[in-house]
């Protein structure tokens, strides 16, 4: 903690810079740039030279690299599920059964397929954009709001479930502080873990009514009116090569060849975790699982493409390699992210924050304080789970010193650390929601954050009433 407030100056300065000027790419160099010039004490030559560097060090890490390959693999998917009608013949399909009638069908699709799958974050948000996006783009509905469809759906929803990786996660951060009955506190956090909670009650309730206020109103009266998904100056964080692939000539329009390769990637996303796990699934490989489930819904996309010969191996593998190329941006973006993220790992940030937090804690109010320190160290640091690392070995020995509820105060951390993550421009599950929906980031960013202050702000109040009746 030796560098103090600086620590939070580099993180801060790329979230307002990106918001600002809608330059997420220079303006998260920039943040990673100013946190090394910090570390080498105003060298601003030096902290270039190291900015640079750390950027390239993301990749020292496996689980970091694995993030990235399924995210721009995805593109593969994509494109190949496009071109083999796959994706025109599964809307067709939806038509002709009447499924899905009107916007508010659609919507309400996107939230059911979001809330189903609630194995890992990022399987969530890929198959939720992956089959709902040409349905939206028919019925007029802003990529915006797919964008926002995806994200609530995944980490809120992940949070509160324990047999998943993040319930393992958590359960495992608890052992280490000494609790005996880890499981048991985790399911007494569920009906306290207000943000979660009302997150997936706001996705509900907009998907349902389209009730919807701020700048996502006017991305849905835009898009409505003028049918464009996307605004004018918006740019995708997909290429719209990728997203505009018309099916090929003279080919039937089979649902199947996109109902299977999602199938297939769902369905294989809990036989990785058994097999990185060793056989339980909560201690496997999320990311490993992730990038195994995209890879085999690849080939089984392009085996029945070549299999029903509407397209040659060649043209799969070309497919494959334009599909990805569309997503380098993203890829730039995560490696970006992820080096922001460690840059104030070893400036100390979220130790910064945690502290001078602790300095001030009052008995009634160790909740609310927790929930605003851990949502303002995800925010800054881009990950709920390192803000959970963080944030759970101060919570534990601070509620039991102020004989507050355990519960209460592991439930405010955890809310805390998925409203962080969830308004944070470099969240990686924020990121994931804008690649599935084909949508500009900061567009993303800013059409959700309403959402999520409103229900932040509810979170709060929650807490602190709850932990004035309960001290």
């Amino acid at each position: 903690m030796e560098y103090g407030w600086l620590s939070v100056l580099p993180p801060l300065l790329a979230i307002i810079l990106a918001i600002w000027t809608r330059q997420v790419f220079v303006s998260l160099f920039l943040g990673i740039w100013a946190g090394w010039v910090i570390l080498t004490d105003g060298n601003v030559v030096a902290g270039l030279a190291a900015a640079v560097q750390a950027c390239v060090d993301v990749f020292k890490d496996p689980g970091n690299t694995r993030v990235v390959v399924f995210s721009m693999l995805i593109g593969a998917l994509i494109t190949i599920t496009q071109r083999n009608g796959g994706v025109q013949g599964f809307v067709e399909w939806l038509h002709r059964r009447n499924l899905v009638r009107s916007r508010r069908g659609a919507a309400v699709l996107a939230w059911v397929i979001g809330m189903s799958i609630f194995i890992e974050s990022s399987i969530t948000c890929l198959v939720t954009g992956a089959v709902s996006r040409p349905i939206f783009e028919r019925l007029r509905i802003s990529r915006e709001k797919l964008a926002y469809i995806c994200d609530t759906t995944s980490a809120p929803v992940c949070i509160l479930i324990p047999l998943n990786a993040w319930g393992a996660y958590v359960l495992g951060l608890l052992e280490r502080e000494g609790i005996q009955n880890g499981i048991g506190v985790f399911l007494q956090t569920i009906p306290l873990n207000f943000y979660a909670l009302l997150s997936v009650a706001m996705v509900a309730f907009i998907a349902f009514t389209f009730k919807d206020f701020g700048p996502m109103k006017k991305a849905e009266e835009r898009s409505l009116e003028t049918g464009k998904t996307i605004a004018d100056d918006a740019v995708p964080v997909v290429s719209v090569e990728v997203t505009s692939i018309e099916p090929k000539e003279g080919v039937s329009k089979r649902a199947t060849n996109l109902i299977v390769p999602i199938a297939t990637m769902v369905l294989m996303m809990p036989l990785g975790l058994l097999i990185t796990g060793k056989g339980d699934l909560t201690a496997g490989s999320g990311s490993t699982a992730v990038l195994w489930s995209v890879s085999l819904a690849i080939l089984v996309a392009g085996g029945l493409s070549v299999g029903q010969r509407i397209l040659r191996v060649q043209e799969v593998i070309d497919l494959t390699l334009k599909g990805m190329g569309g997503l380098v941006p993203l890829g730039i973006l995560m490696c970006f992210a992820f080096a922001i993220g460690d840059t104030t790992k070893v400036l100390g940030t979220g130790e910064y924050v945690a502290h001078v937090a602790k300095q001030i804690l009052n008995p009634s109010l160790v909740a609310p304080i927790l929930f605003v320190t851990a949502s303002f160290i995800a925010f800054s640091t881009g990950t709920s789970w390192g803000t959970f690392a963080i944030m759970i070995p101060i919570a534990v020995p601070t509620a039991t010193l102020t004989e507050s509820s355990l519960p209460l105060a592991v439930a405010a951390v955890l809310s805390g650390g998925v409203f962080g993550d969830h308004t944070s421009p470099i969240s990686d599950t924020t990121l994931v929601s804008s690649m599935s929906a084909a949508s500009d980031h900061v567009d993303h960013v800013k059409t959700q954050l309403p959402y999520a202050l409103v229900t932040g702000s509810t979170a709060v109040l929650l807490f602190a009433l709850l932990g004035v009746i309960l001290h």
